[in-house]
């Protein structure tokens, strides 16, 4: 079976690699970056309170002799500097006092303002910022990332002494320095970084990938596709196949386990193979005895039938007889003291009823004539109702010694099967006698024949005791019977079995309870048995 690329074990191995480069690669990309960016961020941040160090250190001689342009030049001409885009000076009341941007001077902003808010968040002021509170990083309005710091100008002695501007020793914030420095050079490098970082991880996921797939290939692949190999052959009966992997590795002892097995699979199938030859030969035995035991079992059923039978045959020939026997001593008187010609005629009458009586006897004597004979193997298409007939012909003085009354239901007149008839009718025997025994009160047999498609379907129905649940699995069984040994074999169900079984029929317990049992047998009208 062709294995899809996807699902291949090498191909998923690398894919898996590939997958684990890529999000440990990832994980440390963003780190580098972000940390990159932090590092950038706070190196500009340095930059730019630096920046707003020394214009608060060059205006403050300016701004305590109130030399107001020297203050607006020095502020103008460090505005220049690259990456330097806004310097404004705030006071306490946020008036712009000074700015890079003359528009600028003099307007208030509200203290909301980026600018404010940082010291003017609550009610009242703060007097002093925390490094990272004094930073605001955000887009100006020319969409461009900026940084603006803020450096408050504190109160001091000369300030507050001072004879321009002098202010209350109790204030501890005159204004705010607010440098606003461009962050996209910064964000130049980052993105520069980024690229040559991603570029640089796709390279080793790519590198990595391709060293994996062939060390893959060589350690793992190779191997498997061999030890694959190896199975078909097996699978396909070459069990002398042997896997040729000389590496000590888990693949390797696969392979050499593998081997072995092959070796063992082999000599085992050698072994059944010689024992499946023999048992050939032994089945074929078995099957010539078992038929000769067959043969045997089914004479001996046909012995003792005819041992239940000559009793039957004694009393059906000693009725006749004893008439015969009266009617000749009988005539013998009437010929001795005949007189008149009118005694003629009864003479005549009593010679009818010997002659009457003698066929009977030849009829009862036939009939055991034509059941004794040795079996026949010919089939024929025979009249299924002339075969129960004749065998209910044979059992009749059985019914009437039990007081049982046979009922005969037949669908049709004429049905035909293909059959050897002297073994069907020692079958129905078989089951007509079972039923009788199993009835020693008296009582009902009924015997009813269907035709059903391709197929007879024969149902004997009795009252008797029913059998019962730990017989029943057994009935079937040669020797095996539920009456004292004095009354049966056992072999009549069994005989009766293997005949409908060889006519390719069926023959099962339908219904069995303390009111009756139903046998049911099914054979096949037009199938040629010969």
């Amino acid at each position: 079976m062709k294995i899809s690329v996807l699902n291949r074990l090498s191909v998923r191995l690398i894919l898996s690699i590939s997958c684990i480069l890529v999000i440990i690669l990832s994980i440390y990309t963003y780190f580098i970056i972000k940390n990159l960016d932090s590092y950038l961020t706070q190196t500009r941040f340095q930059s730019a309170y630096n920046i707003s160090d020394i214009i608060k250190k060059s205006t403050r001689y300016s701004m305590l002799l109130n030399r107001r342009e020297d203050v607006h030049q020095i502020i103008n001409t460090i505005r220049t500097e690259i990456g330097v885009e806004e310097i404004r000076v705030y006071d306490k009341q946020g008036v712009i006092a000074f700015s890079s941007n003359s528009n600028e001077i003099l307007s208030k902003v509200n203290l909301n303002d980026e600018a404010c808010i940082a010291c003017h968040n609550s009610s009242i002021p703060l007097k002093s910022l925390a490094n990272q509170d004094k930073i605001r990083i955000y887009r100006n309005s020319e969409n461009k990332r900026v940084l603006g710091v803020i450096n408050p100008i504190q109160n001091e002695p000369d300030c507050s002494n001072a004879e321009c501007h002098a202010h209350s020793p109790k204030v501890n914030v005159l204004g705010v320095l607010d440098v606003v420095v461009s962050l996209e050079h910064l964000d130049s490098i980052i993105q520069k970084s980024t690229r040559k970082v991603i570029l640089a991880s796709g390279f080793l996921v790519v590198i990595i990938s391709f060293f994996a797939g062939l060390f893959i290939t060589l350690l793992v692949n190779k191997p498997i596709k061999k030890i694959r190999e190896g199975i078909e052959e097996v699978g396909n009966g070459n069990l002398d196949y042997k896997i040729e992997i000389n590496s000590k590795n888990e693949l390797g002892q696969v392979a050499r386990r593998f081997n072995e097995m092959s070796s063992k699979l082999d000599e085992a199938y050698k072994e059944i193979k010689n024992w499946s030859e023999t048992l050939n030969d032994k089945v074929s035995e078995k099957t010539v005895e078992l038929k000769n035991i067959y043969d045997q079992v089914n004479q001996i059923e046909k012995l003792a039938s005819l041992g239940k039978l000559s009793a039957t045959v004694a009393h059906e020939l000693n009725n006749p007889l004893a008439g015969i026997l009266t009617y000749s001593k009988l005539i013998t008187k009437k010929l001795q003291a005949l007189q008149k010609d009118s005694e003629h005629e009864k003479i005549i009458e009593f010679l009818e009823l010997i002659s009457h009586e003698s066929a009977r006897c030849g009829q009862i004597v036939k009939d055991l004539l034509i059941f004794s004979r040795s079996e026949r193997d010919e089939f024929a298409k025979e009249n299924l109702l002339d075969i129960i007939d004749n065998s209910v012909t044979v059992l009749n003085h059985h019914l009437d010694i039990h007081g049982i009354k046979l009922v005969k239901d037949y669908a049709e007149a004429l049905i035909e099967i293909y059959c050897n008839a002297y073994k069907i009718q020692q079958a129905l025997m078989s089951l007509l006698m079972n039923s009788i025994e199993a009835m020693p009160g008296g009582g009902k047999i009924i015997i009813h024949v269907t035709p059903d498609n391709n197929n007879v379907i024969i149902r004997i129905i009795d009252e008797g005791t029913g059998i019962s649940d730990k017989d029943l699995p057994h009935i079937f069984e040669p020797f095996y019977s539920t009456k004292e040994a004095s009354n049966g074999t056992g072999l009549g169900l069994a005989v009766a079995y293997g005949i409908i079984t060889n006519h390719k029929g069926k023959i099962e317990v339908e219904k069995t309870s303390n009111q009756g049992t139903t046998f049911k047998v099914v054979l096949p009208k037009n199938e040629q048995l010969a």
